[in-house]
């Protein structure tokens, strides 16, 4: 970050490439979304570039940039969404197959229809647990608050999770 700090574009390229894949990858599961979430990673790396002098070490790296990752995911989330072309779905193939794959894509639709509306700490705590594989710990660190708390997010995302999918069978 030194060297980033001094406008070492090298620096900067070798340590963008390092983060931006699970950057743009925990972005698409806060957002639902893999082109918003290429444009948060790009934001996101602007902000290290043009803060990399103002950066301390105090916590990792890695925790910082989540930490950016996370907050520009929950504005983003803030604004009026589009829909996606995507959420139009597709043309039913009549094959055995194709009903069980339709099935699980329904399923997994329903399930992050309903994740997504969860609120965006909830959502966030989700993506981090779970998507990302972070423990608690490290998912309170990057969400500035206790672990206890983290806990109790989880715990009532899953209860509304629960409770939104069973009334939707």
């Amino acid at each position: 970050m030194a060297r980033i700090a001094a406008g070492d574009r090298a620096a900067f390229g070798v340590l963008a490439g390092r983060h931006l894949g699970s950057v743009i990858g925990l972005a698409a599961h806060i957002l639902g979304n893999r082109s918003d979430a290429e444009d948060i990673a790009q934001d996101a790396m602007l902000r290290v570039w043009i803060n990399a002098p103002r950066w301390k070490p105090v916590a990792r790296f890695r925790t910082w940039l989540t930490r950016i990752v996370v907050n520009l995911c929950l504005d983003r989330k803030r604004r009026a969404a589009w829909l996606p072309l995507e959420a139009a779905g597709d043309i039913a193939d009549p094959a055995p197959e194709a009903n069980i794959q339709q099935q699980a894509a329904q399923s997994e639709q329903r399930l992050a229809a309903a994740i997504d509306q969860l609120p965006a700490r909830q959502r966030a705590a989700i993506a981090l647990t779970y998507s990302e594989g972070l423990s608690n710990a490290q998912t309170a660190d990057i969400l500035d608050t206790s672990v206890s708390a983290v806990e109790t997010l989880l715990s009532r995302a899953k209860a509304t999770l629960r409770r939104v999918l069973a009334h939707e069978e």
